[in-house]
């Protein structure tokens, strides 16, 4: 009996010591609390499967919230980014396209992978994932409206292009309301170098303003999306559906390095 516990606690310490040891191995890049606009939207397999790189595809929801999207366009406001001993290193606006992905012949998702960035900070590029490019132009306006009896209204304009005249832009007005808690553990992938990835440790609240599946109140008020030029043109050729609009009122993200 004595055995057995003996046994039992060095299981259980080695478990321990293992765990602690996958921890230290990762390496903490950066910390930034965030607000996001996110559009998940479903896209022409084929022209999507161009930009991925072999032995990667789409991991394609059939249920959820997230049902049938196989690409995100995610506009984001860095309101503050922190090194990872918390000393401030600044701000940026970007939008970029993530797929969420999974290897040739599995049934598994394996995460998302940047497909392409632009960025208002031309240091950014080309960035750690390699598809980060400068934002020639860019334009960002966030304003909430609020007064008495009355719902709050948000509106928000997006607006970035590239040199070669690559160009994602939202203009959109909505009733907010109140975000869900959550949280997530995702690897993030490059469609430049699939083999390099960072992980995404996140905390967000999140609020689903318009969705295909998902039975929730249609809070937007207003909606012009824009999309054109450069890889994101071979991707919305007419077909493009959104089937979800969400607003991550507070997104606090940890980058972590395996």
């Amino acid at each position: 009996m004595l055995a057995k516990c003996a046994l039992r606690g060095v299981m259980v310490l080695a478990a321990l010591s293992a765990g602690a040891k996958l921890a230290a191995a990762q390496t903490l890049l950066e910390h930034s609390a965030e607000v996001r606009m996110q559009l998940d939207l479903a896209v022409t397999p084929a022209a999507l499967k161009a930009l991925l790189p072999d032995g990667w595809e789409p991991f394609v929801a059939t249920s959820g919230a997230a049902k049938d999207c196989n690409i995100r366009m995610i506009f984001i406001d860095r309101i503050d980014i922190t090194g990872p001993d918390g000393a401030p290193v600044g701000t940026s606006q970007m939008v970029y396209l993530a797929s969420p992905i999974k290897k040739t012949g599995s049934d598994e998702m394996a995460g998302q992978m940047m497909v392409d960035v632009l960025t208002s900070n031309p240091k950014d590029a080309p960035g750690p994932f390699g598809v980060y490019r400068p934002a020639t132009n860019f334009h960002v306006a966030r304003s909430v409206h609020a007064s008495t009896d009355q719902p709050i209204i948000g509106e928000e304009s997006w607006d970035f292009t590239s040199a070669d005249g690559e160009h994602m832009g939202l203009n959109l007005t909505y009733e907010r309301g109140v975000a869900r808690k959550g949280g997530s553990e995702l690897k993030f992938y490059s469609a430049a170098n699939p083999s390099f990835y960072q992980i995404f440790k996140v905390e967000q609240g999140l609020d689903i303003m318009r969705n295909a599946t998902v039975q929730v109140k249609d809070r937007v008020k207003s909606f012009e999306l824009k999309a054109s030029g450069g890889k994101v043109g071979t991707l919305f050729d007419g077909h493009e559906r959104v089937v979800s609009v969400d607003a991550l009122h507070w997104y606090n993200r940890s980058v972590y390095a395996p």
